[in-house]
């Protein structure tokens, strides 16, 4: 047994059951194990987009997505990914190649220090330095990306320990004691080799035993949710904000739905938790959310922090209560301190919470207002859907797309103005079925997310929601998307710009230099990989063309559409710094 089917065995005990990868001589017996233990192999065409994969992979599952890059370039091109990562609280595990470890600082090809470059970016960092690190290794490094606060990982590989070790004695040409040695030089060094040999390969792989290590997370007070649920009983006029960390174990999303219900509190949601309570629930609301949190009496921060998004804590009523509840010590109390702070997770603690309201205040006034205000915005955002622009309007394409897209369907959002848009139309119907960057705002996301989620789910529908800068990342993956079978639809708000920038950049400094594109024909490169490809640059291909890409994925071939959009006034005034 050598390392790389060490590294396999493992990995798949751990059911994983995806890597995502770009070949490297530093880590082909990771790949060619794991193959053989029946993890699927999904080579992509760049580095940050397996990173992304497995991003997705672990969101949606709670299992850590799996990555394996090659040495030097291999790690270096995953780091935005695994920042993103870090900062969206996602367990994902990178394993990476490295230079043998007896040419470790003598010029070997691809050998930096990674391990000081990536430690930032990464909630652990592991290294192999000799055959018995292997097992424990791994088992922190699952352990680890997971509890707590959830984050990515980094594992480095020497490429010595992953091959046999007969080979690797051959690599290095090692001679047996008393074999053919011309000169004292030779002498040492054989000597010096065997016994770093000696030392690297200490264990018998064979008959090691081991056991994963056990998962840790933040347990609030055991009387925290009897005070919260006396606020939430006192409070007319509540409101909760649910973030994605809320999801962090996706096992408990039927309970925290019906929490949320029991509480009869009216609630946004964010990042990875919308879609958590369907498309129509009563309680929950898209729009005017900064008015809301003016005049609340209570805000629940459920794995929110107060950062950009809430304005640094300014958005909410400065005279009202707030429970936050977190598993990160230093989220809870950030830019404002919360009435209540529960350090654990908020979905549980919310269920928890639940089971203590009593009746409590009618809030039927407080859920009207907030319904009438949601009213009018949907019949402003159908007003604006009607007027014309050049080619077609954004608004109503989307319109269309979500009466389309099932309520089963996943949706995965990297962009910026189309992308800020769409996040105000498109309903996901079930929980965890959307992805987005994160608090990060990273574009290239699209199609690592599209990809990781399509393998998760085969059966749903995949629709990546695709601005024309943010495609450029990662047109290429549709080569990867062919040739692995995997059928997404993609659909690229094309209005020739980054306009989320020129928006603010062209009306504070009158300059629109490094914001234009061109309408490019991106279907084309979709379809020079064997995918398919569509135009939409009229009112009336919208619908036929939406319809044919449903049926054209659902029969194994991935999608492109390539839709001409022009300008509206829909999110003037918005920010993008």
């Amino acid at each position: 047994m050598n390392g790389g089917s060490i590294v396999a065995k493992i990995l798949s005990e751990h059911k994983v059951r995806y890597i995502f990868t770009v070949c490297g001589g530093h880590i082909s017996p990771i790949l060619s194990e794991s193959k053989k233990n029946g993890i699927r192999i999904i080579d992509v065409r760049h580095e940050v987009n397996a990173v992304f994969a497995a991003d997705a992979v672990s969101r949606l599952t709670g299992v850590p997505g799996v990555a394996v890059v090659t040495a030097g370039p291999g790690v270096t091109n995953s780091v935005t990914a695994l920042i993103n990562a870090k900062m969206a609280q996602s367990p994902l595990m990178l394993i990476g190649g490295a230079s043998a470890t007896v040419l470790r600082g003598r010029g070997a090809l691809q050998d930096i220090d990674q391990v000081s470059l990536i430690r930032s970016a990464v909630k652990d960092v592991f290294t192999v330095k000799k055959n018995c690190d292997f097992i424990p290794a791994l088992e922190s490094a699952f352990a680890s990306a997971v509890s707590g606060v959830p984050g990515p990982v980094f594992i480095e590989c020497p490429i010595d320990l992953l091959y046999d070790e007969k080979l690797v004695r051959q690599w290095y040409g090692v001679k047996s004691a008393g074999g053919d040695e011309h000169t004292l030089r030779d002498r040492i060094t054989n000597w010096y080799l065997n016994r770093h040999l000696d030392k690297i390969y200490a264990c018998d792989l064979d008959t090691m035993t081991h056991s994963p290590l056990p998962l840790t997370k933040p347990l609030f007070q055991s009387t925290a949710p009897e005070q919260a649920a006396r606020m939430i009983d006192k409070s007319k006029q509540a409101l909760l904000i649910v973030g994605s960390q809320a999801l962090s174990s996706p096992e408990f999303a039927p309970g925290l739905v019906e929490a949320i219900s029991t509480m009869d509190i009216p609630v946004y949601l964010t990042g990875m938790a919308r879609g958590l309570m369907g498309n129509n629930h009563g309680l929950q609301f898209h729009h005017k959310r900064s008015n809301a949190l003016a005049e609340a009496d209570l805000v629940i921060l459920a794995g929110e922090p107060c950062d950009f998004r809430l304005n640094y804590g300014r958005s909410i009523n400065p005279r009202a209560k707030t429970i936050a509840i977190n598993r990160s010590k230093h989220e809870l109390t950030l830019n404002r301190r919360p009435s209540l702070a529960v350090h654990g997770d908020p979905a549980e603690f919310l269920i928890a919470c639940a089971r203590l309201i009593k009746t409590g205040y009618n809030r039927d006034a407080w859920k009207r207002v907030l319904a009438g205000r949601e009213k009018e915005r949907d019949k402003e955002i159908k007003q604006l859907a009607d007027k014309k622009t050049e080619y077609i309007n954004p608004l109503l394409l989307l319109e269309k797309m979500n009466s389309v897209i099932d309520e089963t369907a996943f949706m995965v959002a990297d962009g910026g103005d189309f992308v800020a848009t769409a996040s105000y139309i498109l309903r996901p119907g079930r929980p965890l079925t959307w992805l987005d960057p994160g608090v990060f705002g990273t574009l290239g996301v699209g199609a690592g997310f599209a990809m990781g989620a399509k393998v998760v789910r085969p059966d749903a529908d995949v629709w990546l929601i695709w601005g024309d800068g943010a495609a450029g990342y990662g047109l290429m993956e549709f080569d990867t998307l062919v040739r692995h079978g995997i059928p997404v639809i993609a659909v690229i708000g094309n209005d020739a710009g980054w306009t989320q920038i020129a928006r603010d950049q062209v009306e504070y400094l009158k300059d629109d230099v490094a914001t234009n594109l061109r309408y490019a024909d991106y279907h084309g490169v979709a379809e020079s990989f064997g995918a398919k490809g569509f135009v939409i640059d009229s009112d009336d291909k919208i619908d036929p063309v939406l319809k044919q890409a449903v049926e054209i994925s659902r029969n194994g071939t991935p999608v492109l559409i390539n839709a001409f959009i022009g300008k509206t006034a829909f999110r003037k005034g918005s920010i993008s710094v």
